[in-house]
């Protein structure tokens, strides 16, 4: 059983390496393309689940990467309510510290999030979570386990004012109005953006992702703030402008 793994195709774009302490995510979110990615229903994959020996598989293979770059994960989520018994997340990010690994995470758990600030900061580790909608309604659509939006804005700005590096993954963008105003709701404590389309549904063909993208390029560099389009949206800005009737 392997634990970090080297990650590949769009999830490349966020980091090399990846580890999931878990089996499926909890949090049931309508647009996850990893049912589909890892063949399961979506039914299977929201029933959660540890996996079992993960702590002492992870302290094997910790110190073959010693000085890496990990994120806290792609195909689950570190702090979905199965962690608020196990804490395999804390455990994990110990046997990172003790291998000099630098944790990312990546979380819609709002402040279940917030008990390990502590060995973020005193590791220089990252601190992200996804934003979609800015609605709490809308957000319970798409993602009706996960932390409510304000919880999860709540967490980042924590996380800030601990002086731990913060981010947030602006994908998949569903509403391009409500992202926009997810930028301009965060600027002022959120280091780093990353930003992808909608993927695996068919609602992305109704959305003018170019005009978005360029939106998006413009308040981003008004605010001085790092940022990364990933490819599948890059290429809507190398597209020539549609022809006016």
């Amino acid at each position: 059983m392997k634990i970090i793994y080297e990650t590949k195709g769009r999830a490349r774009e966020y980091c090399e390496l990846a580890a999931s302490m878990y089996l499926g995510c909890a949090h049931g979110c309508f647009y996850c393309f990893a049912p589909q990615v890892l063949r399961k229903t979506r039914n299977d994959f929201i029933h959660a689940r540890e996996r079992k020996g993960v702590i002492d598989a992870l302290v094997k293979e910790a110190p073959l990467y010693e000085g890496k770059e990990v994120l806290m994960s792609f195909t689950t989520d570190p702090y979905q309510p199965i962690d608020e018994d196990l804490r395999l997340t804390r455990h994990a990010l110990e046997i990172f510290v003790q291998n000099n690994i630098r944790p990312v995470i990546l979380t819609k758990g709002g402040m279940r999030s917030v008990r390990d600030f502590d060995i973020l900061s005193y590791c220089g580790g990252k601190y992200g979570t996804t934003l979609t909608y800015l609605d709490p309604a809308f957000s319970q659509l798409e993602e009706p386990a996960a932390a409510p939006p304000q919880e999860r804005l709540d967490a980042l700005m924590q996380a800030h004012e601990g002086g731990i590096e913060t981010w947030v993954s602006l994908e998949p963008v569903i509403d391009p109005e409500e992202t926009i105003e997810i930028i301009r709701r965060t600027y002022d404590f959120v280091d780093e953006y990353r930003i992808g389309v909608l993927n695996y549904d068919r609602r992305a063909k109704s959305i003018d992702y170019r005009k978005f993208a360029e939106t998006a390029v413009e308040m981003l560099a008004l605010y001085g703030k790092r940022y990364y389009i990933k490819t599948d949206l890059r290429e809507y800005l190398r597209q020539e402008p549609a022809a006016s009737l």
